[in-house]
């Protein structure tokens, strides 16, 4: 990667003593989808990053899985380490079962290295989709390309394929991400991450929940203010979360997107209270359970 001419701008943190739930979770709840960053002294950001996060180390993270009730956690690699994972196969190596992780990695590494991060804990890369409109103007994950190297290996691992997906480009991409999941788990992020003016009419979303309720494809129910500028509790985000219950409850997860990169320090969420949205728009207890337990469980504890 090439280096910047001066350092991405550093972002706020999440807050840093969240609520407790008023609902406790149920046993065995997993966070689906967290990131850490550094300490940046053992573990560097890197050149053509987005932005530079303050420190937010494993130890951070498990003292909020603490807090907020939750007995696992799925950490995914962050733009911040480009795609040095050595920060997440640090905390699953010393952290065995508490997580398990999803990597970012360009063809720098042989397909056969999955293997070993394998036995550490990894169990799926993650790949970013940009349309032309969305592009960033920073380094940012690797795509499809990339996939087809690591299909293989990934397929007989039996690891997930998770995908952050410009909602521009769904309808186009669709075809392929559900013969992709013929071979493995395709997880979604974001709730498609679309803007929530956008309506769950769209034809993106749309093609979001045929792909769900034909069980061609799995949506994390994360990052609910990342649709919405409603802040704290996000209304307009609801019918997106509402109508991929209604699809198929069995193909979602669940996550806190901990520290919230890139959120500005006004609107930061509190973790406790996204726990708690999730509980309020999810009241049937048999859903929590699949979504925070049992699913999550089946793609990630193996």
């Amino acid at each position: 990667m090439n280096a910047p001419s001066s350092e991405p701008p550093l972002i706020a943190g999440p807050v840093a003593q969240p609520k407790r739930p008023a609902t406790p979770l149920p046993a065995g709840a997993w966070d689906s989808h967290a990131h850490i960053f550094g300490p940046p002294d053992r573990f560097p950001f890197t050149a053509g990053r987005g932005y530079t996060p303050p420190s937010a180390p494993v130890e951070n993270y498990i003292a909020l899985l603490d807090q907020l009730g939750f007995a696992r956690g799925l950490i995914v690699q962050g733009n911040a380490h480009g795609y040095d994972n050595r920060v997440v196969l640090d905390a699953l190596e010393r952290h065995p079962h508490r997580f398990r992780g999803v990597g970012i990695t360009d063809t720098r590494i042989p397909p056969e290295t999955l293997r070993d991060w394998h036995r550490l804990g990894m169990r799926g890369l993650r790949f970013h989709l940009f349309s032309t409109a969305g592009k960033p103007g920073y380094i940012r994950g690797v795509g499809l390309d990339v996939f087809e190297t690591f299909r293989t290996t990934m397929r007989d691992l039996g690891w997930v394929m998770q995908v952050f997906c410009d909602w521009r480009l769904l309808p186009d991409v669709a075809p392929r991400l559900q013969a992709v999941s013929v071979e493995m788990p395709v997880i979604i992020d974001h709730m498609l991450n679309i803007p929530a003016e956008r309506g769950v009419n769209d034809a993106a979303f749309q093609t979001l929940l045929r792909l769900v309720g034909d069980g061609h494809a799995y949506v994390k129910l994360s990052g609910a203010y990342r649709l919405s500028g409603q802040f704290p509790d996000y209304p307009d985000a609801r019918p997106f979360h509402d109508a991929l219950l209604r699809a198929n409850p069995e193909r979602l997860v669940w996550g806190t997107d901990w520290p919230h990169p890139s959120i500005d320090a006004a609107v930061m969420p509190d973790d406790g209270h996204l726990v708690d949205l999730f509980m309020d728009w999810t009241s049937d207890a048999q859903m929590r359970q699949r979504i925070l337990v049992e699913t999550p469980a089946q793609l990630f504890d193996t």
